[in-house]
């Protein structure tokens, strides 16, 4: 699996909660075209980490407790990586940094749309990431 380093440039450009956590990315190419047009799906707990190293562990469907993410609107992603067995890590232009671990039981997190290849971390994980 690749990891998503197409994101690296694009801005959040919507967030959106249910059961589900979805953060959608937008980046366009220097002629103006869409170069990146993505939906973060999230569905297991995962921390946000904002800049002075203060960390939120957010569920989805849990109400009041994701307002943290709405700081994230506009940020644009600076760095991207995954490690072990699927955790993302993305980290963004104000310093925050958001991170999804693999969950043993269920899918934790997919990523799709265009300009990126599909991803999906299923139960337990994933290997053979490339970068």
């Amino acid at each position: 699996m690749k990891v998503p380093a197409e994101l690296v440039g694009a801005r959040v450009t919507r967030t959106a909660f249910d059961h589900q956590v979805r953060i959608s990315f937008t980046d366009h190419a220097p002629d103006g075209r869409i170069r990146v047009d993505g939906e973060l799906v999230i569905e297991t707990p995962f921390t946000l980490t904002d800049a002075s190293g203060h960390q939120a562990l957010l569920t989805p469907g849990d109400g009041l407790s994701l307002a943290p993410l709405l700081g994230l609107f506009a940020r644009a992603v600076t760095e991207t990586e995954v490690t072990g067995q699927g955790t993302l890590s993305l980290r963004f232009d104000d310093g925050t940094r958001l991170s999804v671990e693999p969950d043993p039981d269920y899918e934790s997190w997919n990523l799709t749309g265009s300009g990126i290849d599909p991803l999906l971390v299923g139960p337990g994980g994933e290997t053979d990431w490339q970068h």
